[in-house]
């Protein structure tokens, strides 16, 4: 096994709170191993661009607390070319760069994969573990990605914010939140702000059943006998029907439903949080999780691994051949990157057991919401 000199670090994809923890700690790991580091600005486009700068202690000694990545990110489609990859393979070898990290979410750790795939890349490709970070929380064998608990945490702040001004009127708000084709923000950030109702993906629900279950939620929280009548309602973007037309629908059924009453007396709004769940400072857990996982990958790779992700606590009866406990941290696991990815294509099929759990356990805490 060849011992490495350099290696090379990138971020890629959708940026997500903590991935500068990830890259400080990952530098500080390697260089304490007498290894440098190199950081690669704007992902693999910039790895194409050769767009290479030294990290050491003082390049990332105070990128802890900013949200974001310092690295830059950007995509690049035409990774999926045969020829493509190996422009960057030729400037990786160019470079002298023998190990790779690559933080981001799943089409990030895809193209780790296409670059290290030894039947393109040689007998002796560059060895990549992959670390991931989406807050979308959307890849698979790991509990949870780097970014999901800032954002979870953005959009608890903007519900409470929102729930006072519903509370104050008496309104019905839909609240739009991120998480591409998966539901996981949406659930857990309703149950964490105490909505009425959550929408995601996962429940496969058609365009009727979603108004309607939207519709009874409100007239069951205005039949209650309390103080405040509003209704929070958190949908995942990820739920393919337009806010603004869903508002449009849950109107016009509500007032099918309530014939006869004035338009006014249930009012809805709808708030879409976009890409203000991405930013922030990372809270203090994706400042861990980014250098606790950053910790893991690099020791990896300088022992020689290869093709691998860092996961924080993911099905503990993975068998060996695909998981690894990391003798550097009791809660984090070597695992193979194939798996992980074919886990992450069931996951966002609902083929997944997880899938199929976390919309099971919904459906009993709503049941119990409408009570």
């Amino acid at each position: 096994m060849t011992k490495l000199e350099r290696i090379a670090i990138l971020t890629s994809g959708g940026d997500a709170p903590g991935m500068n923890a990830a890259i400080r700690a990952a530098t500080l790991v390697a260089r304490a191993a007498g290894v440098e580091v190199l950081g690669i600005e704007r992902g693999y486009r910039g790895l194409l661009d050769d767009a290479f700068i030294p990290l050491g202690p003082t390049e990332v000694g105070s990128i802890l607390r900013e949200g974001g990545t310092m690295l830059g990110s950007a995509r690049c489609k035409e990774f999926h070319d045969r020829a493509v990859r190996d422009r960057a393979r030729a400037v990786l070898r160019a470079r002298g760069v023998g190990g790779l990290v690559v933080i981001g979410g799943n089409g990030s750790l895809t193209g780790a994969q296409a670059l290290v795939d030894p039947d393109e890349a040689g007998p002796e490709p560059v060895r990549v573990v992959g670390i991931p970070a989406s807050i979308d929380n959307d890849l698979g064998l790991t509990g949870l990605s780097i970014g999901v608990d800032t954002a979870m945490n953005t959009i608890v702040e903007a519900c409470d914010k929102i729930a006072d001004t519903a509370t104050a009127h008496d309104r019905t708000f839909i609240i739009e939140v991120m998480g591409r084709d998966c539901g996981y923000l949406a659930m857990t950030s309703a149950i964490a702000a105490g909505a009425d109702l959550a929408l995601f993906p996962e429940a496969g629900r058609d365009e009727a059943t979603v108004v309607d279950s939207i519709v009874d939620t409100v007239l069951a929280v205005r039949q209650r006998q309390r103080r405040s009548r509003r209704v929070i309602i958190i949908k995942a973007e990820g739920v393919a029907i337009p806010i603004d037309r869903l508002k449009a629908m849950v109107d016009a059924r509500l007032a099918e439903r309530v014939p006869g009453s004035d338009p006014s007396v249930i009012e809805t709004r709808v708030t879409v949080l976009g890409h203000v769940v991405r930013g922030g400072r990372p809270s203090a857990f994706d400042r861990l999780l980014g250098s606790r996982l950053a910790n893991v990958a690099v020791r990896g790779l300088l022992a020689g691994a290869t093709l691998k992700m860092a996961a924080w606590m993911p099905p503990v009866d993975l068998p060996d051949e695909i998981a690894t406990r990391s003798p550097a941290d009791p809660y984090c696991w070597l695992v193979d990157l194939g798996a992980v990815l074919a886990e992450t294509e069931n996951l966002l099929r609902g083929r997944s057991p997880l899938a199929r759990w976390r919309a099971g356990a919904f459906d009993d805490i709503e049941d119990a919401l409408l009570l």
